[in-house]
């Protein structure tokens, strides 16, 4: 089954590698014992760099390790918008208008998104949005029939086409900017990172606000602390009013069941938390 799909991807002209995959237990094959990426990293030792289209090659590595989940190398035929929470899904449904992106749409073994995209021209992106990483040059995303950690798979919600679309405009302009280095991970920190800092903060004000909604019973005080101090760091920035985050975080925390007092409290000791520590914008163009 992985061989037919590692084959498949390659006939698209989608260099194509091996990666490990889940072990019993919850563990990875690679044997680590706190491996950090069970069954989500390369299984070949110059990783990224060996992907390949060629078919022998690839029957060649799936003789060897036939469990292998299959690796894609993005930025050539295909960039990924990879989306691995609800706030991530809210936050670029808010983003681009209320819609989902069309084209291609993988439903994650972890329950996340993979939305294909035309080539950008980009590098890899940390948290373009809250919960949505970008996958371009130097990146790979693991595919269909792939198996996640959790016994689930990645499986095909929208097959492929002729071509993927291209980003939206609202999305090519948030991870637009200097490349990281090739292959690497650029913290949210980073102030590269956050092009259209309204843009974001109206988005992450967004997703914060319907996670505390929806929080669960026994999570929303704590849920609510940690959307304060998220958006707090953006307030510090000068990316939200203190006033509007205030009022749509009460408003979220009244609709999950939480009282008035708790919540006025837990909200002023995480923006008061989040300001001391402002998300870095200093050398921001």
């Amino acid at each position: 089954m992985m061989l037919d799909a590692a084959l498949a991807y390659a006939r698209h002209g989608i260099p194509v590698l091996p990666v490990h995959w889940p072990a019993p237990g919850g563990s990875c094959s690679c044997g680590r014992p706190r491996c950090d990426r069970p069954g989500k990293h390369p299984r070949l030792r110059h990783g990224l760099t060996e992907a390949s289209i060629d078919p022998h090659r690839i029957a060649q590595w799936w003789s060897r390790w036939p469990e292998a989940n299959v690796g894609l190398h993005t930025g050539i035929v295909m960039d990924v918008a990879d989306v691995d929470s609800p706030e991530g899904w809210h936050a670029l449904r808010h983003l681009l208008g209320g819609e989902l992106p069309a084209g291609p749409q993988v439903r994650t073994g972890g329950g996340g998104w993979h939305f294909w995209f035309r080539p950008a021209n980009f590098g890899n992106r940390v948290r373009v949005l809250p919960g949505v990483d970008w996958r371009g040059c130097g990146g790979y995303v693991i595919a269909p029939p792939s198996r996640h950690v959790k016994g689930t798979y990645y499986y095909w919600v929208v097959r492929p086409g002729v071509e993927p679309p291209a980003a939206p405009e609202a999305l090519r302009e948030l991870i637009a900017g200097p490349d990281p280095p090739f292959g690497s991970d650029v913290p949210l920190a980073d102030p590269t990172m956050i092009a259209h800092p309204g843009r974001y903060a109206a988005a992450a004000l967004e997703a914060e606000t319907h996670r505390v909604a929806y929080a669960v019973v026994g999570t929303r005080n704590d849920t609510l602390n940690r959307a304060a101090f998220a958006l707090g760091r953006l307030v510090g920035a000068g990316m939200l009013d203190a006033a509007t985050v205030t009022r749509e975080l009460r408003a979220a925390g009244a609709w999950a069941g939480l009282g008035r007092d708790e919540t006025i409290r837990t909200i002023r000791s995480g923006l008061d938390a989040g300001r001391r520590s402002p998300t870095n914008l200093a050398s921001h163009p």
